[in-house]
């Protein structure tokens, strides 16, 4: 790191990106790092992370940005720039910037802001009231966010920071977990507040507020507040389920967004969301997220005293993850699929994996430019003692790249 004092770290870093956002891949994209030891990056060291990502999923790729310059760009498998694979549980972090953009555009239907309670026919749909359960009436739209509102999820449940093993936990949390049906006739595992359970049904309930009061699918809604802006490419959502019991059409698509997840996004567009946070939810001239929301998705928040999980971020405020600053948070996705914002190394990074399964055209039915040579038809898992916890031991070899 720089020989300096800390607090003067961070200013000096941002402002050698703070004027700098990438125009759409189409015009150019990401500006690219022809040296980047000069940008305080080992490449050595991202190759190793690379290689290690290549024990953990079938297809991917590792990304990085430093000081707003595409450092690293490699990929594996199915794994490509143009891919569109289903990136799971990222998705919940696209759910929470829906709602952080549209608390500032309809202020006025939140005058309690975050502690709105939101179990009202106000926000979600008529014909589920009354509730069949009264204590979620006290549950706010800060919680869901936090997964700190009690709905039934997945173990371990936490509580004020210690790790419990609850019976029933639920028994799909897939994507039956983001249909409108699910989620509202979820079960309370805890009173709101009072516990923390990652439950997707939690993140598909908040796009359920965002489409009752924008009045559009939440897809439509970041399709022109976000994604727009920020220049993306071809994406959109896995929503053709044909399996799934309810929630879809004659042709299996899903009725609504799925807000817990699905979400089907180019490779440099994930970086674009990430750099957007990193730099506090502004995208050039535009404040596309409120600054003061997305500060709080990168460290602890008052809605959940129970684990490091912000808005559908986890962080790393308490210094859990070893040798990865403080104010690192990311999201990650079942499959190997993370993104990572480390403001005070000026830094996003993102994590592409999927198996093969994730990378079906038919979920997306979106077109793809490119073709797989099948190289990874016969992968398997490395050592599980190897592996570990991948999303947490990549973004440690990748910060022990930075310089």
């Amino acid at each position: 790191m720089l020989d300096m004092p800390a607090p003067f770290i961070l200013p000096l870093l941002l402002s050698l990106s703070a004027d700098y956002f990438p125009p759409p891949d189409t015009q150019g994209g990401w500006r690219v790092a022809k040296e980047p030891a000069k940008l305080g990056v080992d490449v050595k060291q991202l190759d190793a992370a690379f290689g290690y990502i290549q024990q953990t999923s079938q297809h991917g790729g590792l990304l990085v940005v430093r000081r707003g310059h595409l450092v690293y760009e490699k990929y594996f498998g199915r794994g490509h720039r143009e891919a569109l694979p289903e990136l799971a549980s990222c998705g919940k972090a696209f759910t929470s910037v829906a709602v952080g953009i549209m608390l500032r555009e309809k202020a006025k239907l939140f005058p309690q802001g975050l502690d709105q309670k939101v179990f009202t026919p106000e926000y979600l749909p008529s014909a589920y009231f009354p509730l069949d359960d009264p204590r979620k009436s006290e549950i706010s739209l800060g919680q869901l966010l936090a997964m700190s509102a009690g709905i039934r999820g997945t173990n371990p449940v936490y509580v004020k920071g210690v790790r419990q093993t609850w019976e029933n936990p639920t028994e799909d949390n897939g994507p039956y977990s983001t249909t409108d049906d699910f989620a509202m006739k979820q079960s309370l595992w805890c009173s709101p507040g009072e516990c923390y359970s990652y439950a997707t049904s939690s993140s598909h309930l908040p796009a359920m507020i965002v489409r009752r009061i924008t009045g559009m699918e939440m897809e439509e809604y970041l399709r022109r507040k976000l994604t727009g802006p920020l220049g993306f490419g071809t994406w959109g959502y896995a929503m053709y389920r044909p399996k799934l019991k309810g929630g879809i059409d004659a042709e299996g698509r899903m009725f609504h967004t799925p807000g817990g997840g699905s979400i089907a996004v180019r490779a440099t567009d994930m970086l674009r969301f990430g750099y957007l946070m990193l730099h506090d939810g502004k995208w050039g001239e535009q404040q596309i997220l409120p600054a003061d929301f997305a500060r709080m998705c990168g460290r602890m928040v008052k809605y959940n005293p129970h684990y490091q999980h912000s808005f559908n971020f986890n962080v790393n405020e308490n210094g859990n993850l070893a040798d990865v600053p403080r104010d690192a948070y990311w999201k990650g996705g079942s499959g190997g699929y993370a993104i990572y914002v480390v403001p005070s190394l000026d830094l996003v990074v993102y994590k592409l994996g999927g198996n093969e399964g994730q990378y079906d055209l038919a979920l997306t039915r979106l077109p793809v430019k490119y073709t797989y040579d099948g190289s990874r038809a016969t992968w398997k898992p490395g050592d599980p003692k190897i592996v570990g916890d991948a999303t947490g031991r990549t973004l440690q070899m990748v910060v022990a790249a930075i310089r």
